[in-house]
């Protein structure tokens, strides 16, 4: 399906790259390094016993190679849509930088590589989840981003799967602690997910994006949604400790993080500034990677 609507960046203004800046677009770099942390938190947490570095390797190697072949995927699939939007007509395919063939097959061949890379060199679990993870991103989140809001929630599944495939690799399955970490990981992008939507709420409508920042004109149940995922965050942050998979020094940290991301998701509905909304959104970078460390700095035997 071909967008109407003229490119705001065409390829021959286009700011001139180097081959690893464009790449790094075309891999989305930032997202899947927070891919790999995930993952390699959720190997550390499930190992029982001496960590073994050189299966983590291979874990974290394997879901890179996915993880890298299912944004390039994203990215082909969704460039007409990415050259309506200011914050997307820069990467590398809506910039002409990179063609369509190309990038087909650069994705198809890292995430069929990733999947087959876990399977033999990890497990069978993760190599089923990181392919489940994959599917799900591209299947259907992508394409419900043109149909509901509810997208957004859809999205989340995939976006929290990395943990586990972290578990799996170092427990040879998931158990309920590790459902934890997916729990956590799914309802931190909900708010993340909303100030990013309230901040570019009018691109991603000319490009025809169903946000409920779209249709939400005073932004009353946009601020409600991110103050009541904010509350579940909390409480899930809490699992953790009580599933005696970390100690009480993660959960009094988990507490305060968890109350600093509420206020501020708080602040954000009373006043729905785009000021108040980038707020939030680095306050979901701050809180995600402290509570993991802090996972990790105590975990419980």
């Amino acid at each position: 399906m071909k967008v109407s609507a003229q490119p705001l960046i065409r390829a021959s203004t286009a700011v001139e790259k180097t081959a690893v800046a464009v790449y790094a677009d075309l891999f989305k770099a930032r997202l899947t390094l927070l891919v790999l942390l995930t993952t390699a938190v959720g190997f550390y947490l499930g190992s029982e016993n001496a960590l073994d570095y050189l299966l983590m390797f291979h874990t974290v190697l394997g879901t890179a190679l996915v993880a890298s072949g299912a944004s390039a995927l994203n990215q082909l699939i969704e460039r007409d849509y990415d050259a309506q939007m200011r914050r997307t007509a820069d990467r590398p395919l809506p910039s002409g930088r990179l063609l369509p063939g190309t990038v087909l097959r650069i994705g198809v061949g890292l995430a069929a590589l990733g999947v087959l890379y876990l399977a033999f060199a990890v497990n069978f679990s993760s190599a089923v989840i990181s392919a489940s993870s994959l599917l799900a991103y591209l299947f259907v989140y992508t394409p419900l981003k043109r149909r509901t809001w509810l997208n957004t929630a859809v999205g989340a599944v995939p976006g929290a799967l990395p943990p586990l495939i972290g578990w799996a690799a170092a427990q040879g399955g998931l158990t309920p602690a590790g459902w934890s970490l997916f729990g956590i990981l799914a309802t931190w992008q909900l708010p993340h997910f909303m100030s990013i939507a309230w901040l570019y709420r009018e691109e991603y409508l000319h490009a025809g994006f169903k946000m409920l920042s779209g249709t939400d004109v005073d932004g009353r149940r946009t601020g409600r949604h991110a103050v009541v995922q904010t509350a579940v965050l909390l409480l899930a942050s809490c699992v953790p400790f009580l599933l005696k998979q970390a100690g009480t020094s993660y959960l009094c940290g988990a507490v305060v993080l968890g109350l600093f991301f509420f206020w501020m998701a708080l602040r954000f509905a009373r006043q729905l500034t785009a000021r108040r909304a980038r707020q939030l959104f680095y306050a979901s970078i701050i809180y995600l990677p402290l509570l993991l460390a802090l996972m990790v700095a105590d975990k419980a035997g």
